[in-house]
């Protein structure tokens, strides 16, 4: 299917120029998709002054080049390439910021989403005191499609775990499909956390004030091209949203993650030390460096899979990665090699001067990794 611009006279020009509906479509590795999905957008929306912003996260697939094209015979069809950035939610959120529409609607570009409901939303929020249309599953009328007994069991305990934190009391807060008034998320916006994939949940936890929301159902289709996201990255961003709208007005969610595996690696450090203090060749500052560098390690190693998963570091990247932190932390390692030593010939208590120096280096560690080890490309 071909996607085909037709022609617009000057008042419709002015419409694509001052859209009423925008429609924000994240998009990664999408190029099949684009075309077909215009094609049905453009077939219900007929009368309506609307635009599409695709948010591409740097597809390798040419994505964002196919929506280009497009973009140059119709002036309703943004892309907005993002590059060294990835996730559905911040992706969602620098979509609606760079539109100017009164409406927004989100939806993904796989054409799971019934682009049908959209007049309907529209109509709605336009007759309707509501804040929030939302597309949902589980209500009745809707489905989950051609779902596996599986992957429908995982969606209902995310749905049951969200509500631990969301403040509505919605039947599919784990939609990707809604519409919305531009000023429920402009309330909502410098509240938002960015973690995760469900910008609903996000925002429906993070408003100051109780979102007026009525729920469509529509039936989930099956994907037509391309290979779905859902991967163990999905899962933790999840969570790392749910810990957030939690713990994260006390402490970053980030901060307290590399906190927990310092923990783990104090622990790691405790056992290696213990051990090598078992060699009788090895002094205890020796002992104390050979677990420092140990601890390290593994510390490095779990922060990059799950501290900074969004930011994690592959290949040649991670050889780097790896010795960054170590000539980084060098200046915590000798910091907690002498102050271990020393509360050592103090009160030679093994473990005592054992955390007494892994505390002082897990600070100096969180501080500078931050800033030089996962960098931002």
């Amino acid at each position: 299917m071909r996607y085909k611009a037709r022609s617009i006279d000057p008042a419709a020009l002015a419409l694509a120029q001052a859209p009423e509906l925008a429609l924000v479509v994240p998009t990664l590795n999408e190029r099949g998709n684009i075309e077909p999905f215009l094609e049905l957008v453009g077939s219900v929306l007929d009368g309506v002054g609307w635009e599409v912003i695709f948010v591409d996260d740097d597809s390798r697939d040419g994505t964002a080049a196919a929506v280009r094209a497009i973009a140059q015979r119709d002036p309703r069809v943004r892309c907005l390439q993002r590059i060294g950035r990835r996730g559905l939610s911040t992706a969602c959120i620098e979509g609606v910021l760079a539109s100017a529409a009164p409406f927004v609607a989100v939806m993904d570009a796989d054409l799971q989403h019934d682009e049908r409901l959209l007049p309907r939303m529209l109509e709605t929020l336009k007759r309707e005191p509501y804040d929030l249309v939302v597309g949902s599953r589980y209500v009745a009328g809707g489905g989950l499609g051609t779902w596996d007994k599986g992957r429908a069991q995982i969606s209902g305990l995310a749905t049951r775990l969200s509500r631990i934190v969301c403040k509505a009391e919605i039947a599919d807060p784990m939609s990707g499909f809604f519409m919305m008034r531009r000023g429920v998320f402009e309330d909502a916006m410098r509240h938002l956390s960015g973690h995760g994939f469900k910008i609903l949940l996000d925002l429906l936890a993070s408003s100051p004030r109780p979102v007026r929301f009525t729920e469509l159902p529509y039936d989930f289709r099956p994907r037509r091209h391309g290979e779905s996201k859902l991967d163990t990255l999905v899962a933790w961003e999840f969570g790392m949203l749910l810990a957030d709208k939690l713990v994260g007005h006390l402490v970053p969610v980030r901060f307290a993650l590399f906190a927990f595996i310092g923990l783990l690696g104090l622990g790691v450090h405790l056992l290696v030390l213990r051990t090598a203090m078992g060699v009788p060749t090895l002094s205890f500052a020796a002992a104390q460096g050979v677990a420092t560098l140990v601890a390290m390690t593994s510390n490095f190693f779990l922060n990059n899979l799950f501290t900074y998963r969004d930011q994690r570091l592959k290949g040649w990247r991670l050889v780097r990665g790896l010795v960054s932190f170590y000539l980084i932390c060098s200046v915590g390692a000798v910091g907690n090699v002498g102050i271990a030593a020393y509360v050592f010939t103090v009160d030679n208590v093994w473990w005592l001067a054992g955390i007494a120096g892994a505390i002082v280096g897990s600070v100096w560690n969180y501080a500078v990794s931050a800033v030089f080890t996962w960098r931002g490309k």
